[in-house]
């Protein structure tokens, strides 16, 4: 089996990969973009989607190629992410001047950094800044990563968990060309557009509440061609294939102009 992730080999999302598939081969992919086109191209027989982080919050990006792409969320799964101050074999603490690493890692270890007198610097992939440091043979300078990508790339682990708030853990949503029936405890995933009027999203979310169906997370994103217009992205405890389920979404389209399910699929029990 191959499954598609976004990032170099080493990034968090190869270690979900393999947490959630097993021992399957990974597909490296440049952008979002290019994992999602992976799987609609067959290169890949799925791909591993982040969608949202505890910390940082929703990942927009995935959400908008969800509704361009005719593809199906099969599952979800929670990675804690645990950052690692990464740098050449024989550098010390006490030689670094700067870290370089994604975004949002350096975000979530900003108060380590700061601490330690460490500059940051933001490159375009967390196992990317292992691999760049790697390239350059730099003594005063570390990567902030997981664990595996100093591994991979032979490198020194100086401290883990660097991060400032251990509560860190990233969603993934596994994706594939085909539906799966879900059996056991399920999660439903929509998308959905409604005229814009008085009570309009009230009337929508109430399907669910009349019916005692438990939303896990509710997202609004623009409509694109259409200025102040919104899509909502709903998850919701139960399978399409509960009649409750089932009533609750029928009910919902007398509002919705637009109304489609994203996947039914097992919840993650970690």
């Amino acid at each position: 089996m191959k499954v598609s992730f976004q990032g170099e080999p080493g990034a968090y999302s190869e270690q979900a990969v393999f947490d959630y598939f097993g021992n399957v081969e990974t597909v490296p992919c440049e952008s979002f973009d290019a994992m999602f086109d992976s799987v609609i191209a067959g290169k890949s027989d799925a791909a591993l989607a982040p969608i949202e982080n505890s910390l940082a919050g929703s990942i927009h990006q995935n959400y908008d190629l969800l509704l361009r792409h005719d593809l199906h969320i099969v599952g979800e799964y929670l990675l804690r992410v645990r950052h690692c101050l990464i740098a050449m074999p024989g550098t010390k603490k006490t030689d670094l001047k700067k870290a370089i690493s994604h975004p949002q890692a350096l975000g979530q270890c900003a108060g380590y950094l700061r601490n330690h007198g460490i500059k940051a610097e933001q490159v375009y992939d967390t196992a990317g800044s292992v691999k760049m440091l790697k390239e350059s043979g730099a003594m005063d300078v570390a990567a902030i990563a997981s664990k595996r990508a100093a591994e991979l790339y032979g490198m020194q682990i100086l401290e883990e968990g660097i991060e400032d708030n251990p509560e860190n853990y990233t969603r993934f949503l596994a994706i594939q060309r085909g539906a799966v029936l879900p059996a056991g405890e399920a999660k439903t995933s929509i998308v959905f557009t409604l005229k814009n009027a008085p009570g309009a999203l009230f009337k929508a979310l109430s399907v669910f509440a009349l019916r005692d169906l438990d939303l896990t997370k509710i997202e609004s994103r623009p409509l694109q061609g259409k200025p102040w217009e919104y899509l909502f992205y709903i998850d919701f405890i139960g399978s399409m294939q509960d009649e409750t389920a089932k009533r609750a979404l029928d009910h919902l389209g007398e509002y919705a102009v637009m109304l489609r399910v994203l996947g039914s699929y097992p919840r993650f029990k970690g």
